[in-house]
């Protein structure tokens, strides 16, 4: 077993895995506060940090700042086993038995995402409150395997941000509102708010969200940290609580981009990784390849900070010898939002009773009908701020009878998603299409809901090609990031070209925690 272990660390050894174990215990006035992934690599391989000692500065943390403190709500459950697990990890670390790249480090998941412990997954519904899954999520078990520590489970928009209309993002039944540490009054976006957060405010180190449209692309933009939506099928969903699987994946959160590929690496399922010729983590550190861009400045007037923002953008890229061409035209079709709306309906009603009986659900919760109805009885108890137009709806929806149409209404969102792409990612031959991510987060408001200011991620999310957004500026105090899209698995080549932006533009601040803005 030693001599596989030592072997991963040779193939790895470029994303931080040591061979040699130093002896001796950790600096005890070693700070881990705002670590990157890569350092904290460096810490533990160094012997200057242990994995308790970080596991014990992240609780502390969250002690500090969820409920109390900021009052961030990020984190909505604490595994009460995860100092157990880092010292286990420790041990083995000293044996000289590195399982991963990743060996050591926490990491919070989403609390869509099954696990088998003692943190319940409840997508943030009363209805499932305090389920206890049989199953780890597939994607969890890779985690442990890769000597991962599970720290906690995250806050999220509840149901994934599908239980109906005029939500805002952040909120759950059981959670409350999750906080934008950049701002405290103002939205972290959703639905992985909780995953982002916790990352963006060091209560974490990294963090596993999901998306269906613009659910880790907008946090994590929004919060100021990098956020990858991978390839469709890159990540196994099974375990996830679902929207829709035509759309649904998980993917990693971290204040990097290194330590995005890094946690990425861990969650690629065996068939995606033979897409890959190197770990992408690696990737992340090479030379980026890219010729030709196309920069999206279709959204110029909608922020002030966003002309000067791309301007230097486009000098950066082009001081590399990268050619950059500009458009100011992005308009996807009306047609594409109406068919994607109907797949995610349709699928949500087959896809999450899948789940429910599968990950044995409580009897309120074990079809969409028993949960519309739960929710009703619980009245504003469940159902605060908002409705469950979506649950109804799908709840409404007839599988058999309805399939012609939701099966015409996929093929005809992906066909659409993909020919937006394609005319420059196939057709042009441009590297990557780099778009600014979200407009700056707006106002927490649980009346009228979220007022975006605009999104790009349905494009990429839709067809199933990969995106990344990383910090490129700020409106004010808030966040902004660009997006970089490009086709199925050109992963590398965009975490290449992501991080020499993360070096050029050096846009990553820490969040102030301020509570209100002043003239």
């Amino acid at each position: 077993m030693r001599h596989v272990l030592l072997g991963l660390c040779l193939l790895l050894a470029a994303a931080g895995c040591s061979e040699t174990v130093p002896g001796g215990e950790p600096k005890a006035d070693f700070n881990p506060a705002w670590l990157s992934a890569g350092a904290a690599q460096q810490a533990l391989a160094s012997g200057e940090l242990s994995s308790e000692q970080l596991v014990t500065y992240y609780l502390q943390q969250i002690a500090a700042n969820n409920n109390a403190g900021y009052r961030l709500a990020a984190i909505s459950d604490i595994n009460p086993d995860a100092l157990a697990q880092a010292r286990l990890l420790d041990e083995e670390r000293r044996q000289g038995q590195l399982r991963s790249a990743l060996h050591g480090l926490p990491v919070v998941l989403k609390a869509n995402i099954a696990s088998l412990d003692s943190m319940p997954t409840t997508a943030g519904a009363l209805a499932l409150q305090g389920h206890l899954t049989p199953a780890d999520a597939e994607l969890v078990s890779q985690l442990r395997l890769a000597g991962a520590i599970i720290l906690a489970k995250t806050n999220l928009s509840e149901w994934a941000n599908f239980r109906g209309e005029k939500s805002a993002s952040g909120w759950s039944a059981l959670g409350g509102q999750v906080r934008n540490p950049h701002l405290l009054s103002h939205t972290p976006c959703g639905s992985s708010s909780g995953s982002a957060v916790a990352v963006a405010a060091d209560l974490a180190l990294l963090a596993v969200g999901t998306e269906t449209d613009g659910s880790i692309m907008c946090p994590a933009a929004i919060n100021g940290i990098v956020g990858i939506k991978p390839t469709r099928g890159a990540v196994s969903g099974k375990g996830i609580i679902p929207i829709a699987e035509a759309q649904d994946i998980a993917g990693p959160m971290a204040r990097t981009v290194y330590g995005a590929a890094l946690l990425l690496d861990a969650l690629l399922t065996p068939a995606a990784q033979q897409h890959f010729s190197t770990p992408l983590s690696q990737a992340a550190a090479q030379a980026s390849a890219a010729k030709k861009v196309l920069l999206v400045r279709a959204y110029d007037k909608q922020d002030a900070a966003l002309v000067p923002m791309l301007d230097k953008l486009a000098a950066e890229l082009s001081a590399q010898g990268i050619e950059v061409v500009s458009t100011d035209k992005w308009q996807l079709p009306a047609e594409l939002y109406q068919a994607e709306l109907k797949v995610l309906v349709y699928e949500f009603k087959r896809d999450l009773e899948r789940w429910l009986t599968e990950y044995q659900a409580p009897e309120a919760a074990s079809t969409l009908e028993h949960i519309v109805a739960y929710n009703r009885v619980q009245g504003e108890r469940a159902l605060a701020f908002y409705g469950q137009e979506y649950l109804e709806q799908a709840a409404a929806i007839d599988l058999a009878a309805d399939y012609a149409g939701y099966q015409q209404a996929l093929t005809s969102s992906r066909q659409l998603a993909e020919a937006a792409l394609d005319q420059y990612l196939r057709e042009q031959g441009f590297d990557a299409i780099i778009l600014p991510s979200y407009g700056p987060a707006w106002p927490i408001d649980h009346v009228n809901g979220d007022a975006f200011n605009f999104g790009t991620s349905t494009a990429a999310a839709v067809a199933g090609y990969p995106s990344i957004t990383l910090p490129a500026g700020y409106s004010s105090i808030l966040p902004l990031g660009v997006s970089l899209v490009g086709l199925p698995w050109s992963e590398p080549e965009l975490l290449a070209l992501a991080s020499l932006l993360e070096q050029q533009l050096a846009a990553y601040q820490r969040p102030g925690f301020v509570t209100e803005l002043t003239d």
